[in-house]
């Protein structure tokens, strides 16, 4: 078994996936940290629709979307709005039915929503996540103060929105006959009974080809034949599954999840135990307080975990994601700030996986 305790940094959809391997796999996924996520952009089309506005993602120097606009700060300290609603053609299909904005089955979740300038909001959700956060203010890594009613309720207003508006959504797909699995409500035993007859062609049926995969590469990962790989597009198979595998389909963000896991649609920012706004006193290199980075240093450093697992941007190509596990503050400095485009987040934990079986063969 793999000695790693990874903390992960995700969106909703790699957050609940990641969820999903703790539930069916010995996971080394051990803190999970969740943004807030409205939605997310497609790499491809938006370097198109920056030649719009004639710009590259080279004249880029930071991303920010708040009041409507899609604000680009640029190397020569100019600033571009692009409007939302022409932003819009190019969000991924999948973001039009997630149902979570602040990541509901972390540990602790993250984003920018209700606080000032400078500051974060953050939701603690679990007892793991509370011992972090306690630590984090002790050790002065973090400051934090109480969210005020009016900044507490718009967090709870934006997030009911976003969960409204994609169920009105999810209820036209279904019309037209197709199936969103996640937010069916079914028993765990009617899961279990479901996931053990599928397979990456009931995966690729419901999930791939409906526009429903979220990248995250959950199912290249659970995969214990190798048989999956995911690039920039979709998930593919090479060669024929064995009958008795489901890993794929059970792991997927997208296929049914199990009661324990299950968002509450009547609650806006699902179950917590305390929100706090919060800023660092360690980093400035950042967004919105630079938290993440700040509790990923105090995780690190006190060794409650081995290693993060992050996105990055490309050094050759410029904001393109790409997802690596470190164990260097340095370079979790150096990957902070907003990313508006996905990638496969969990392919860095093959070489691990790689890295048990090799440790298992040897014990036998």
């Amino acid at each position: 078994m793999s000695e790693h305790k990874i903390a992960l940094v995700g969106t909703p959809c790699e957050i609940m996936a990641a969820s999903k391997l703790q539930y069916y796999t010995d996971s080394p996924i051990d803190v999970k940290l969740g943004l807030f996520c409205m939605e997310n952009f497609s790499y491809k089309y938006f370097v198109n629709l920056l030649k719009e506005y004639d710009l590259t993602m080279d004249d880029i120097e930071k991303f920010r979307i708040e009041k409507g606009f899609v604000f680009l700060l640029l190397k020569t300290k100019e600033t571009v709005k692009i409007p939302l609603s022409v932003a819009k053609r190019i969000i991924r299909k999948n973001c039009n039915i997630c149902v979570e904005l602040t990541s509901e089955t972390s540990d602790i979740s993250i984003g920018s929503i209700g606080s000032d300038d400078g500051w974060s909001t953050l939701i603690v959700r679990t007892e793991k996540g509370e011992e972090i956060v306690n630590g984090a203010i002790e050790q002065r890594f973090i400051e934090a103060k109480a969210l005020t009613d009016s900044q507490f309720e718009l967090l709870n207003r934006i997030a009911e929105s976003k969960t409204r508006k994609n169920i009105e959504t999810i209820e036209r797909r279904e019309f037209l006959a197709r199936p969103v699995l996640y937010q069916r409500q079914k028993s765990d035993d009617s899961i279990s009974n479901e996931v053990s007859e599928a397979s990456f062609l009931d995966l690729r049926s419901n999930v791939i080809d409906v526009g429903a995969c979220v990248l995250c590469g959950a199912c290249e990962y659970a995969c214990p034949d190798n048989l999956i790989t995911i690039d920039d597009t979709k998930p593919r198979r090479k060669g024929e599954c064995p009958e008795d595998c489901h890993a794929c389909f059970a792991v997927c963000p997208r296929t049914f999840i199990p009661e324990a896991l299950r968002n509450d649609n009547s609650k806006p920012i699902g179950n917590f135990k305390k929100v706090l706004t919060v800023k660092s006193l360690k980093h400035t290199q950042g967004q919105d307080g630079s938290i993440v980075t700040t509790i990923l240093d105090y995780l690190l450093d006190n060794e409650i975990v081995t290693d993060a697992l992050i996105v990055d941007k490309e050094d050759h190509l410029a904001w393109k994601p790409y997802a690596k596990l470190t164990n260097a503050i340095d370079e979790v400095v150096k990957s902070g700030g907003t990313k508006y485009s996905v990638c496969p987040v969990f392919k860095p934990l093959n070489d691990l996986k790689d890295e048990v079986q090799n440790i298992n063969e040897g014990a036998n």
